[in-house]
């Protein structure tokens, strides 16, 4: 798309030059101006994405022409040219607010490269600025953010099988959400004004599980001193979610089935059979049809499960989310860390929208979290999200050039780049299994655990769920 740049320099003779390099290369529409109050004059009457301005003029040098605009408006792009190419004439228009510098005699290529860079920064700052608009204006749907095609089928969805009894299946890879449609689910539902219980298959100790569901009457076992209600009973005319259902153990399953099928269950020593209405919602990251052919669940539990059902993405299936995502989540841990932290640098932004996050929408919120907690500014840069979306894109966008450091210091940040792509590539690579990964790299496993604790990377979210 074209964009509009002021160029401003006191020797037509570069005015022309430049004009000619852009107009030829691109689609941009250009305006010239010798005179920097003229320049000024015409970027507050008209809307420039960029302005290409000279440092050393008469009239008024660039550093001032800069802060003038960043003044009238801060979200503009500035690139400043210089035949005085020192460090400190860099530091100094980046200071002030700058996007990037480039000295005479230049390039054409690095003329229009800078230019790019220049302009993909300034479409991501209209972006975000829309974003923020976009989310001050709504609160989303029952606290879940998507603007993709996929996700607003599935808020359609929720609302209109909230409002029945039917049994919900949600599949989906772990931290994509499952449990936040559960609990829109019953939100929407006519049950809302009774109690949604959870119930984690996998976190709650197989030996206690049943008892937890059903209850138990006083003498069951060693320790039953009393009679005890149970999630099932406490959920009557509310919702049970059944979260992580792919790990019910095979008898618990057969007494899901009876609860599922007849409404009916016996606490754990009773003979007694009681009653129970609840609507079930179950989620899984399992392929249960997968499961079934292996034995491990039952095929009639999962027909009396899959009534409806929805199936979760994976965030890299929905990289359009990202963004409004990062805003939701930087609002919301700003907030609760009471810090000053209200915009996300454009390359900052890039690097979450390339990165694949093998821990889905859980894993970009932590990240968020994580990077709001260390930022020193109201930006989130690049540095405070610990993350590297490839061992070299930490270079682009103009955060911070590889050439400006001295050999050991470019050595040392490559190296650091090196270990954290590395070793991350190499646990993606083994399922998350640090003992085949450290085989496969042919280093002992303390020194891989070494290494990943000196990086802050786990195991944990490059784990295959499925």
């Amino acid at each position: 798309m074209a964009q509009k740049i002021l160029i401003v320099d006191d020797e037509k003779d570069m005015l022309t030059l430049l004009k000619r390099i852009i107009t030829t290369d691109t689609l941009h529409t250009v305006e010239t101006r010798h005179d920097p109050r003229d320049a000024l004059e015409a970027f507050r009457e008209g809307a420039f994405d960029l302005v290409i301005s000279d440092l050393k003029m008469p009239a008024m040098d660039g550093l001032t022409l800069l802060q003038e605009v960043k003044r009238h408006r801060p979200e503009t792009a500035v690139i400043i040219m210089t035949a005085y190419g020192t460090i400190e004439t860099a530091v100094t228009s980046i200071q002030k607010g700058a996007f990037d510098f480039i000295t005479k005699p230049f390039k054409r290529e690095r003329v229009l490269v800078t230019i790019d860079k220049a302009l993909e920064w300034q479409k991501v700052l209209d972006e975000n600025k829309a974003l923020r608009s976009a989310l001050a204006e709504s609160k989303g749907f029952a606290d879940m953010i998507g603007t993709t095609p996929t996700m607003l089928e599935i808020f359609d969805r929720i609302k209109l099988v909230a409002t029945t009894v039917a049994t919900v299946l949600i599949t989906g890879p772990s931290g994509t959400g499952k449990e936040l449609i559960a609990r829109a689910l019953h939100r929407y539902s006519s049950r809302s004004n009774r109690e949604m219980l959870t119930v984690n298959c996998t976190a709650i100790p197989e030996n206690v599980l049943e008892s937890e569901l059903f209850g138990h009457v006083k003498g069951a076992f060693t320790g039953a001193w009393k009679d005890k209600k149970g999630i099932v009973e406490r959920a009557h005319k509310g919702t049970l979610f059944l979260d992580e259902i792919a790990d019910l153990k095979p008898e618990l399953q057969t007494k899901l089935l009876r609860l599922l099928q007849e409404g009916e269950y016996k606490p754990v020593g009773s003979e007694s059979t009681c009653k129970a209405d609840i609507r079930f919602v179950a989620a899984t990251n399992h392929d249960l049809k997968a499961d079934i052919k292996e034995k491990r669940f039952r095929e009639d539990l999962y027909y009396r499960l899959n009534v409806i059902t929805f199936e979760l993405p994976a965030l890299k299936e929905r990289k359009d989310d990202i963004p409004a995502l990062g805003f939701h989540f930087l609002k919301k841990y700003a907030a609760i860390n009471q810090k000053m932290v209200t915009d996300i640098s454009p390359s900052a932004m890039q690097v979450l929208t390339q990165y694949d996050y093998p821990g889905n929408v859980r894993e970009l919120e932590n990240i968020i979290e994580r990077g709001v907690i260390l930022c020193r500014s109201n930006i989130l840069s690049v540095k405070d999200l610990s993350i590297d979306s490839s061992p070299f894109t930490c270079f682009d966008g103009g955060e911070e050039d590889l050439f400006q450091l001295s050999f050991r210091e470019a050595k040392d940040k490559m190296n650091h780049l090196f270990h954290r792509y590395y070793i991350r590539e190499l646990l993606k690579r083994n399922n998350g299994n640090i003992s085949h990964a450290a085989s496969a790299a042919g280093i002992q496993r303390q020194y891989l655990h070494r290494l990943m604790k000196e990086e802050d990377i786990h195991a944990e979210p490059f784990k295959d769920k499925s």
